[in-house]
Formats: C-alpha cells, structure tokens, sequence
C-alpha cells in the first residue's frame, strides 16, 4: 500500500473472518517479540498461582465441612499441611480440641496465603509487571506510527484528516497492549480455569462434564453469529469517534476564525452532532455484546440448575465420586454437602470463565478493527522515497534545471504541465504568479516534498531522485509564508534544527535578515524567550526571524516564500541587498507578488497554466506591452503606474 492510497473506502469493510484475524494478531508479533520472555514469565506466575489458589481452595471446602464441622480424620496431605502428626490421619475422629487445632493452623495459613497471592503476587508483581510490559509494547507502535506517518509525502497529508491520524496513532495502536491482554495474557489465565474447573467437576462426576459440554454447543454456535455484526458495529463506532477527533481538532486549528466570525454556535452544534454520533454508534456496539452475554448466560443458568438436580441426588444417596483415589487427594470420596458445594462451586465456574472467554471474544472483535485501522497508518509506503543506493549531493552545485515537469496532486487535475526552468548559482530566481498556479508546488518538488509525475529535475545533471531525501534538505534551506515560532529563545529559533551554529554565526545571519537591530533591543536580546508562536513579535519580525532561519543554515539552496510580505519599504530593500551578496555562491528562488521584492531578481518565470510563459529580467518583461509579465503587474499597480514602471525599466 503506498500512500497515495489517501483514505479507507468510504463504505464499511467487511468483516474479518478468521484466517484474516488470525493474521492480524499474528501482525502485532514483531512488536510482542522484543517482550516476549517477560510475557511468558508473566504466565508462568499467573498459572502457578492459580493451579495453588485452585487446588487448596478444594483442600479448604473439605477440611472446614468435613473435618472441621463433622470431626472427620485428615487426609495425609491434608496433615501435611497444617504441620499436624500422625494422630490426626489415623483416629476415627477427631476430638474436639484437635478440631480446635485444625481450625486455627487453617485460618492463620488461609491469611498468610491470601496475603501472599493477592496482595504480594498479584497486585504488588503481577499487576504492576504486566502494566511495564504493555506499555513498553504500546510505546514501541506509537513510535513506528509516527515516524512512518512523517515519512509519507504531503500529497498524503493534504488529504487526510489530521484528527484521524491522531485517533488512529493514540487510540487504535493501545489495541496491540489489548491484544496482549484480551488475545494472549487473559485468555490463557481464563481458559487455565476453565479447564481445572472442568476437570475438577469431571473428576466428581463425568455426566457433569458432558452437561457442560452439551451447553457450550449452542454457546459456541452463537458466538460465531455474532462475530461479524460486533465488528461492522466496531467499524462504526471507531470511525464516529474518528470523525469526532478531527472535528475537535479543526475548531483548535481555526479558533481565530471561529471567534471572528462570531461561528461558535455553529462549531457548537457540529460538536454536539459528531459527539452524538459517536455515542451512538458506541452504545450500539455495547448493547450487542451485553444481548450476546445474556444469552449466554441464560443457557448457562439452565445447565447450573441441571447440574445441581444431579449432584443434591447423588449427595442424598452418598453416591461415591468417580475416580475417588485422585479425588481424596484432598478428600470428598464421596458425595456429600461439602462435595456438593465444591462441585457446584467449580460447576458455576466453568459457565463464568466461559463467559469471560465469550466476553475476552466480542472485545477481540473490536481490537481487530482498532488493529486493522493502526496497521493502516503502518502499511503506508511513502510515495517519496530514497534511491536504493543514493547519489552523494554535488560538493560544487552550479545549477538547478527542470525539464518538462509535469505533477498533479491528482490524475484529474495537473498544477504543473511541462515546466523547463533553469537557475544558475550566484543568481536570484523570482517565481511569480497568480494565486494557484503552482508556485509553492514548484519549489515542493524541489525539496521532494513531492515528485513530479514526469520530467525531471536535475542538480549539475543528477536527477533529484537519484539523491538521499535527507541530503537534498540538509542542503536546500526554506523560509516559509507561515513564519512558525516557537515558546523558546530567539537564538534558539533561528538555529531551530539545525546543529553547532555559534552566536557569531548566529547573530550574522540576523543581521542579513535585517534582525539583528530589533533583537537587541529585546530585554535579553538573543536570549528573550518567545510567547507561542512568537506572539511577542509583530509579523514583520517573526518574518525576518524565518529569513534568519533559513540563512543561518548556509545551504546552496535558499527558497523564501514570500519573505517581505509585512516589511516596510527600506527594510525590504535593504534585506534584499544583504541577500544579493549573501547568495552570490548560492542559488536563490524568491516566491513573491511584491513589485519590489521581484524587480530586484536576475530572472523572473512566470508561471501560469502549468508552464513557464515568460523568462526574463524585470526590464525585459516589462518591454512587452502585450506579455503575460506586463499584465501581471499592470492588475497588481493599475494602468497609470504600470506606464510609469515601464519608463522606469527602460
């Protein structure tokens, strides 16, 4: 998958059937591998404890009710145990202060032992060790998400919804620390259980296996018609509340908008139905497991009632238990009331951890989705990528030529239709143009931020494509329209991302951006720390900070992207003139539609309909009164100063 695979199809996908979840499970591997001795560690003590807690839960029911309460001699396992001697194995009965015995040494190992599993194991290692090791895994995806999400062009990022990516980058990727605890960890703790709960019931009676066998038929039948409708429901209710993230996010991203338009009680009710939305499709969702689960738990009602009309008739007539030399182990060789609480008990049991693996089901349905949706984001394969062995960047870089470029941000509509352009270093490039004609994509497909659907761009004749991506924009340096601050310190800003810049170098690119003077009069200077987004700063100097940016990290390449926008006149001119002698070893492309930023290139192209119209000097455009160039300025200037201009130029 690549990523001009833009979105999901719009309709809701069908359902994963087995092989398919399977594999998807199987997916999250690579991310469990790194963790898996700790995982197996993890079971390892969960089943010991279980097997222990289960086992002496039996040797407890008989020792109260039969050795207890009716007097009867221990077994040897049981003496073994309570530390107790021969005495207690041999008699008939045991007297009343033995009894008295019994039960002390049984309470004080009971606390000690609830002490030890619950509080020590369970919730001081186990609870904790398990917390350790899936947030390690969740972190590990998170990452992979992210960096792959960074990697892919931006004809992908101008599509998708941001508020999805978010969703499905902190939400959908904490399935794979579910998929640890509902797909592996607790199935595996669950189904221990249910099996030691069968078999201990099989072990009193075998009809009382084969009744809770016969019930798990229709069970299972039932939760197999139900795997399909709990994921076309996941699907609904994950994209609502992906819908309802990148609505949230959209009102942040354009609150100035919002409160100037006085729009609140619209962003208001369109909260209102996207969180309605999402609800809904929530509560549907849980409202077919909780059906699911009660129907469940009716059939296992019916078979617990069976179960006990057989085993109340088995205690009234003292049957013997099947298999009663493995069962004496821990006493009940034969049916009685203790007997009939412990099989009952372990019958109940059975039908709860069969719940719980019916209910551990329906939430992998909605892992899977969740799942599916993570994997989606990781499946993306950039569009942009690095040649298999990449060219090293030319030392020298004496000129940028585009021939024939041809791009479109989809196969309907092209922005850029054959353009051939060529920029020679010491020069300044102008690109000029009206709104749209692809003069941002331009230089986009400079930096690969794009690349073109034919043509070719060439540095000293090597293909931009044949260069490592990291290489082309460690040597190509943008200021962009934006002009993004941060909450940091001026020095700060103007090194941001790049490495080693000393003050001296970093004031002298100040100054060529025309900067260094109103830095200084800052209270600390370069060492005041910025408001967000450079919020103690007028547009004019968070623009001549970005140009100072882009300068101080000497690259021979510099693209500025409307670098005057908000400059008065003499700032403009003299910056200007600080980058013509800055950029004579360099190569310079100026996106602009100020007159005075653009008489000051040595060639100006004019782009429109995709091609390059016009090439030239400022002087020689203007020479042609019918050129696309002379337009241009004539509707920027008006008829009167574009004569003016003209005369000027010549």
């Amino acid at each position: 998958m690549t990523d001009k695979t833009l979105s999901e199809p719009s309709a809701t996908p069908e359902p994963l059937g087995f092989k398919a979840l399977f594999r998807l499970f199987l997916r999250t591997w690579p991310y469990l591998k790194p963790n898996a001795h700790h995982i197996g560690i993890w079971v390892l003590l969960q089943i010991v404890s279980l097997m222990a807690v289960s086992l002496t839960a039996v040797m407890i029911y008989d020792i109260l009710n039969n050795k207890i309460f009716i007097g009867g001699a221990l077994e040897p396992a049981q003496a073994a145990l309570l530390l107790l001697d021969e005495s207690y194995v041999g008699a008939e009965s045991l007297t009343d202060a033995q009894r008295l015995t019994v039960r002390n040494r049984l309470g004080f190992l009971t606390a000690v032992g609830v002490f030890l599993n619950t509080l020590v194991l369970q919730i001081a290692v186990l609870n904790y060790y398990y917390t350790w090791i899936t947030q390690r895994i969740n972190q590990q995806l998170r990452v992979r998400m992210i960096e792959n999400a960074e990697y892919l062009s931006l004809r992908y990022h101008s599509h998708a919804r941001t508020g999805d990516a978010i969703y499905r980058i902190y939400q959908d990727s904490a399935t794979i620390t579910a998929v640890i605890d509902n797909v592996i960890l607790d199935p595996i703790n669950i189904g221990s259980k249910f099996l030691l709960a069968l078999i201990i019931v099989w072990l009193f009676n075998p009809w009382l296996g084969l009744v809770a066998i016969g019930a798990s038929i229709p069970i299972v039948w039932l939760v197999l018609w139900y795997t399909p409708r709990l994921q076309r429901l996941s699907q609904k209710a994950r994209q609502s509340s992906s819908d309802l993230t990148s609505n949230i996010q959209e009102a942040f991203a354009s609150i100035r908008v919002i409160k100037a338009n006085g729009a609140e009680p619209l962003v208001g009710a369109r909260f209102d139905h996207h969180s309605r939305v999402a609800l809904d499709a929530a509560l549907r969702l849980r409202l077919e497991m909780v059906t699911m689960w009660a129907i469940v738990a009716i059939i296992g009602g019916v078979s617990i009632a069976a179960a006990d009309y057989f085993m109340a008739d088995w205690t009234i007539s003292a049957e013997a238990t099947w298999l009663a030399g493995a069962v004496t182990l821990v006493g009940f060789a034969a049916w009685n009331l203790g007997a009939f609480q412990v099989a009952s008990t372990r019958n109940q049991e059975f039908f709860d951890w069969s719940r719980g693996l019916i209910t551990k089901w329906s939430f992998m349905q909605d892992m899977a989705v969740g799942l599916d949706r993570a994997f989606f984001l990781l499946d993306l394969e950039p569009e942009v990528a690095d040649p298999q062995t990449p060219v090293p960047f030319p030392e020298d870089l004496r000129h940028i030529v585009y021939k024939d470029v041809v791009f479109g941000y989809d196969e309907h509509q092209r922005v850029l239709n054959g353009v051939n352009l060529t920029a020679e270093r010491g020069t300044i490039t102008a690109i000029v143009g009206h709104t749209g004609s692809g003069k941002s994509t331009l230089m986009s497909l400079l930096l690969r931020l794009y690349d073109p659907s034919s043509g070719s761009i060439t540095l000293n004749g090597i293909d931009l494509q044949s260069l490592a991506i990291a290489d082309i924009r460690t040597h190509t340096a943008i200021a962009l329209q934006q002009n993004v601050l941060f909450a940091t310190s001026v020095a700060d800003n103007i090194c941001y991302g790049t490495q080693g810049k000393s003050q001296a170098e970093i004031e002298s690119a100040a100054a060529i951006a025309c900067a260094d003077e109103f830095i200084r009069e800052l209270p600390d200077g370069y060492d005041t720390e910025l408001g967000e987004r450079g919020g103690k700063l007028s547009t004019g100097q968070r623009e001549r900070l970005s140009i100072a940016r882009a300068i101080v990290r000497d690259t021979p390449i510099l693209i500025l992207d409307e670098p005057t926008a908000s400059l008065d006149a003499e700032t403009e001119g003299r910056l200007l003139s600080n980058l013509a002698s800055w950029g004579r070893n360099r190569i310079v492309f100026l996106i602009t539609h100020r007159l005075s930023t653009i008489r000051g290139a040595d060639q100006i192209a004019f782009l429109q309909d995709g091609v390059i119209k016009e090439l030239g000097d400022h002087a020689t455009l203007m020479s042609d009164p019918d050129g696309c160039y002379r337009q241009f300025v004539d509707a920027e200037l008006g008829p009167t100063n574009v004569a003016h201009e003209a005369q000027s130029s010549e």
